[in-house]
């Protein structure tokens, strides 16, 4: 599965002065997360703290560390293993409890698992040494050569039962001086064998000692680290005072970071006018083209409906030209009429008298 978060919380995150050895020096300008992690293939807990890409805390617990409370929202402890104490400080004092909860918890945990991989490696170390020292004490009998001692180790069994099989099928007597040089062939590999068990049971020894004085040295250091750390709850008063300026320049923070995060929604709401006012820009570029073609109709449709009045005015003066060379036809048709009904009253008299 690998390694896994079990438990994270915010804090800001500090780190002991390598110089002074006495002052805090903050290694995150805010509230970062930390979290503690498991890792399930080598049975390690973690804290581990990231300021963007930079690890700012990597941790392992031991059963040696001590998580301290050195105020109500400040807590510390020490890693021999980077050569640092870390100390973190908390918006409240239940994240603080909870915090130091998990660190207590973990720790048992890692204690427990440290002694299940010393029990593990003594039960491992136990059988090869009885097997190593039973070897060396057996004495080499013509039943253990053929493959007859069930406690022999694999190597010898799978040595010794492949040739026995020859002794089994009753060779000949006379074949007794090729038998004597076997056996004397299977004498040779059981010492060969025994000189290696018996390095392996050295070997095996020497790491046990070398384990032991790790351990000692692992026990020192804890000594070592608990005293520096009853030294630092001394000294601790001096970082209560930087502790409450650092609370309030949190706090100073907080209100910053909200302060901003208000500002971000009133720029999204600004980009979202802005958008809004593309789009009614677009809709009103598309309505002013529009209303320039209407406008250029209505010019065309102007200029015809002129050119129309024209040929109208024109027709009509011709209606009226046609209409005053009518009334003369008519006047002179009248006329014309007159004075063929006085010619007809004339002839008709003209009759009358004749």
């Amino acid at each position: 599965m690998g390694e896994q978060p079990i438990f994270s919380t915010r804090a800001h995150v500090f780190q002991i002065d390598p110089n002074t050895k006495k002052n805090w020096v903050p290694t995150s300008k805010h509230a970062v997360t930390v979290s503690y992690f498991y890792d399930s293939t080598r049975n390690v807990y973690r804290i581990i703290s990231l300021d963007g890409s930079k690890a700012i805390i990597n941790s392992t617990i031991t059963p040696n560390m001590t998580f301290t409370k050195t105020s109500q929202k400040f807590g510390q402890w020490a890693d021999s293993r980077a050569n640092t104490v870390y100390g973190l400080g908390f918006s409240s004092e239940h994240h603080l409890s909870k915090f130091a909860e998990k660190f207590q918890e973990f720790k048992e945990a890692a204690r427990l698992a440290k002694e299940k991989s010393q029990e593990k490696m003594e039960l491992t170390s136990t059988p090869s040494q009885e097997s190593a020292g039973g070897d060396l004490q057996s004495p080499l009998t013509p039943e253990s050569i053929n493959g007859t001692d069930d406690e022999r180790t694999p190597d010898v069994t799978q040595n010794s039962e492949p040739r026995a099989e020859p002794t089994q099928n009753a060779l000949p007597f006379s074949h007794s001086s090729a038998i004597s040089k076997h056996w004397e062939a299977e004498l040779a590999t059981l010492k060969g064998n025994n000189a290696k068990l018996t390095a392996a049971l050295l070997e095996s020894t020497a790491n046990v000692k070398q384990w032991k004085q790790q351990l000692a040295a692992y026990q020192e250091e804890a000594e070592r680290l608990h005293k520096r750390v009853t030294e630092l709850e001394c000294v601790s008063s001096q970082a209560n005072a930087v502790h409450s300026h650092k609370t309030e320049l949190n706090q100073t923070v907080q209100e910053l970071e909200e302060t901003l995060k208000v500002k971000e929604e009133e720029i999204e709401r600004l980009k979202q006018e802005i958008d809004n006012a593309r789009e009614l820009q677009e809709q009103r570029d598309s309505l002013t083209q529009k209303l320039q073609e209407v406008e250029i109709r209505n010019k065309d449709l102007e200029g015809q409906l002129s050119d129309l009045e024209q040929r109208l005015e024109k027709s009509q003066n011709e209606q009226e030209a046609f209409r005053s060379n009518l009334k003369t036809l008519l006047e002179i048709l009248d006329g014309k009429i007159f004075e063929l009904t006085e010619l007809r009253d004339n002839l008709a008299k003209l009759l009358e008298c004749s």
